[in-house]
This record gives structure tokens, C-alpha cells and sequence, in this order.
């Protein structure tokens, strides 16, 4: 997102008038009978674990992946190098922790990890490294600052969004339509972009199609990871068309519910009222960039689809809620800090160190928020479901449960914890500090953040306190 600052700023210096506005053609298809079901309502889909309850039954992990280009994206593969290399018993067998993942949201550079671990599973750690991190991805689009370029910035973006897209398409994708990812169904893998008409996050899920009336099924996993990757300037905003005369399917009616009461949490409001201004016709076509802009942890999807439930265990069923005993949620987070040394003189920041700061204040506090915002959610969420399971009468558990017998109805517990470079030594984390944002590093800068992100996560507190506990 930095570097691409550098466009607007040296548009504005030069006062360079835009030549003609650069735009995205939309490709999604309108549905009369478009899927309304959110993908966390269908995370029910993770029962695998929750079929056996003992062992490492009733156990369930989810990750998010910080937005970063190919250093977030190389952070993130270690994280799941390391929980794959982590045994877990579970009932009679040994299984790895990644087989206990049921959940990934990504954003930016980390949805392209988070994508394609949804549709390749393990399978995903055998071939990523050689087929994207250590790729050049960057030779695919414009990248250079001369008059045009910056003329194209002022106009709308300096790419459009099908370099991008085409290339993660040939590359990695190969087609693939979100639908295709979802019919995995385990893990549940969330691609967060940002709308920014209605300044709210907007996750690739059945419901933002719905609202627009079309098809999310058949729309390609690389324009999703695309838009999710926008950067400002950089790139022209990727476009979804709104068909609000195409279906009568109603939207849930807690959408028009948040969308009308302002006292809601600030998230889910604006995303409900995103939603209703789109199905209303208002909006027409739905403009997105980066997921980092709004939420660089990728955390918001979850948290609205958690406010949006409506009951005390939804997203889950009731029957999945009553098994499950262990939540661990680590927030994967390959950010930068501070930079450069205008802290320790009196001139500056100034250019694009100044342009610089300015976005990373605003990108870092909109995901402390974020992270504030998820944590207290995990927190209600867990209290109102042992409220929930604690009132059950006896004949209501044993058929839920499936079996009866005792159980503990308290015995519920969701650890949130963050794995980044800042609990490896001072000297590592200087080190991977200093690796840019792009989507070209070399292959010793992208072996070195895979090995981070193994080390991290397996010496990460939170990780070792919840497999001391199993």
C-alpha cells in the first residue's frame, strides 16, 4: 500500500489532470435465486471435529492473515508449515494441527495464502513457495512513476484490476470459482476486500452477492483475491454490479435492522446499511480495494457474521455447539513497524516518508480496533453459549449430543492469540522488518519468512498454553 502512495503524491506536486478515468468491467453474473446462506453459517460444515469428543474432539482452530504482499503471504505459509509439523492426539490416532483448521480469513497478500490453502488443503504446502512466493508477480503490472502512470493514478488507478488477476488465474488459480471453494467445505476461508462508498468491509460471501442480487458461486477466486489486493492508486477499484430488479429473495431481517439503528456496533451497521443501499438500487455498482484499508487483520467478516447470528451459538449449529470444548484463534500478523529516522531529528517526516506514516496510522489503528472489536465478540460469544448450553434440559442435550451421559456444560474455552516477528529475538525481527511490502522478494527473504512464521507460531504462548491443555 506504501509504494503506491508515491503515485497520488507525485500527482498532486506535478498537478497533473487525469486524462480519462480508468475502470474495472464487473464479472459477476446476476441470479434470480442468488445463495443468501453467509459462509459462517455454513462453518457448521467443520463438524469433522465435532463428530468425536474425545481426544482432540470438540477442537477447532481458525486463522487470519495479515495483508502484507508476498512477505504476509510468506509469513502466513510458515504459520501453516508449523501447525502442520505439530502432532495433536485425537481419540485413538495422532493428527496434525493443521487438520484441526476449520476457519482462514485473509486479507491483501495474506488472502492469496488463505485462498489456496481453501481449495488445495495439505496439499497446498507442497507447491505454493515455487508457484507464487517466490515468483515475480510484480513484472505483470505497471510499476513505474512517469507522467502517464501517474495521469492513469489521478484517473482512477495505474492498473487495472485484470493484470492481477490474470495472472493469479494462470499462475495459481486456474479457474476456480468461489463456489468451487466453499463446495470444499472445511476450511471455511473468508477473502476480505473494502467498500469504500459505504466505508465498510466487504468479505467475498454468499450475503454481499445476495444483496446485489448474483451469483457468487461462479465467481473466479482470482478477481476475489485480486480486489482483496487493490491497493489505491495502483490499481482501479474492482467493480461488482448491483442487479437489485433481477430477484425477489428477501435479505435476513437483521441486515435492515442493523442497517436502521445507529447505537449497533459501528462494523455491522455500516456493512448492513452497505448491503440495503445495494439491494435498494442506490448503489449500483460496488467499488473495492484493498481489505486493508478497513480491517488489516481480516478479522471484521468474522465479527459481523458472529453480531449478525442471532442466536447465542450461531454461526455454529446447535448440534456442533453443544460438542464443542476448544476454540484457538491466532491472529497472523506480518506488519511493519516504525520506519525510518525522522523520529530522532527535529525536520521531518516529509514526501513520501510523510505520506508513509499517514497510511500505516491509519491502517494499524483501523486493525487495533478491529482486534478489539473480535475480542470482545469471542468473549460474549463464549459466555452467551454456555448460558445457552447451561439452560438445556437433559432430553435436549442427549439429542443434540447425539448420546447421553454427563457433560459439563461449561467446559467451553476460545484463546485468541497474535503471532508476528515481535516475539522472535530483537535481531531476527529487524531483519524481516526491513523486507518490503511487494510482490517480488527474493528467494532468501521469502525462506526466511516461512521459517519465521514456522518458529513463531510454535513458540507463540497462546499455541503452546492450548496444546498443553489438550
Amino acid at each position: 500500500m506504501k509504494q503506491a502512495t508515491a503515485f497520488v503524491l507525485g500527482a498532486v506536486a506535478l498537478g497533473i489532470a487525469a486524462c480519462a478515468s480508468v475502470h474495472n468491467l464487473p464479472l459477476n453474473q446476476p441470479s434470480a435465486t442468488p445463495v443468501v446462506q453467509s459462509a459462517g453459517a455454513a462453518a457448521a460444515a467443520a463438524g469433522a471435529d465435532f463428530e468425536k469428543e474425545g481426544g482432540a474432539g470438540g477442537t477447532v482452530i481458525g486463522l487470519a492473515f495479515s495483508g502484507g504482499g508476498t512477505r504476509a503471504a510468506s509469513f502466513a505459509f510458515g504459520v501453516l508449515d508449523g501447525l502442520g509439523k505439530t502432532p495433536l492426539r485425537s481419540g485413538n490416532k495422532t493428527e496434525s494441527v493443521l487438520d484441526h483448521v476449520a476457519l482462514v480469513s485473509g486479507v491483501s497478500g495474506g488472502s492469496v495464502t488463505a485462498a489456496y490453502f481453501g481449495l488445495r488443503g495439505r496439499d497446498a504446502l507442497s507447491d505454493f513457495r515455487q508457484k507464487f512466493l517466490t515468483r515475480n508477480v510484480m513484472a505483470a503490472l505497471e510499476t513505474s512513476v512517469n507522467l502517464g502512470t501517474l495521469s492513469r493514478a489521478l484517473g482512477g488507478g495505474v492498473n487495472t484490476d485484470n493484470r492481477m488477476r490474470d495472472w493469479l488465474n494462470e499462475n495459481l488459480f486456474h479457474d476456480a470459482t468461489l463456489g468451487q471453494m466453499f463446495a470444499r467445505r472445511r476450511p471455511i476461508v473468508l477473502i476480505n476486500a473494502t467498500d469504500i462508498y459505504s466505508r465498510s468491509p466487504f468479505p467475498f460471501v454468499p450475503l454481499s452477492f445476495a444483496a446485489a442480487c448474483s451469483d457468487i458461486l461462479g465467481y473466479p477466486v482470482a478477481a476475489a483475491v485480486a480486489a482483496s489486493s487493490a491497493v489505491p492508486a495502483a490499481f482501479a477499484p474492482i467493480v461488482i454490479e448491483s442487479y437489485p430488479e433481477r430477484c425477489p429473495t428477501p435479505l435476513p431481517e437483521w441486515v435492515a435492522r442493523a442497517a436502521a439503528d445507529p447505537t449497533t456496533s459501528p462494523q455491522l451497521h455500516a456493512y448492513a446499511k452497505g448491503l440495503v443501499d445495494i439491494r435498494s438500487g442506490k448503489v449500483k455498482y460496488v467499488k473495492l480495494f484493498d481489505g486493508g484499508l478497513i480491517d488489516n487483520y481480516g478479522l471484521s467478516a468474522i465479527t459481523i457474521m458472529r453480531a449478525g447470528a442471532g442466536t447465542p451459538y450461531g454461526p455454529l449449529r446447535p448440534e456442533d455447539a453443544v460438542r464443542l470444548r476448544r476454540l484457538l484463534f491466532l491472529v497472523v500478523d506480518a506488519g511493519r513497524g516504525p520506519e525510518g529516522n525522522w523520529s530522532t531529528t527535529l525536520e521531518g517526516p516529509a514526501g513520501k516518508e510523510l505520506v508513509g506514516a499517514v497510511v500505516d496510522v491509519l491502517v494499524d489503528a483501523n486493525a487495533h480496533a478491529s482486534y478489539a472489536a473480535f475480542e470482545a465478540t469471542m468473549q460474549n460469544w463464549r459466555d452467551g453459549m454456555i448460558r445457552w448450553r447451561c439452560s438445556l434440559k437433559p432430553a435436549e442435550v442427549a439429542k443434540l449430543r447425539g448420546r447421553s451421559g454427563p457433560w459439563n456444560c461449561r467446559d467451553l474455552k476460545i484463546d485468541i492469540g497474535q503471532v508476528g516477528f515481535s516475539q522472535l529475538d530483537a535481531a531476527r525481527a529487524k531483519k524481516l522488518n526491513a523486507i518490503p511490502t511487494t510482490f517480488n522478494l527474493p528467494a532468501e527473504s521469502v525462506d526466511a519468512l516461512i521459517d519465521a512464521g514456522r518458529d513463531a507460531v510454535i513458540d507463540n504462548p497462546t499455541f503452546r498454553k492450548f496444546l498443553k491443555e489438550m
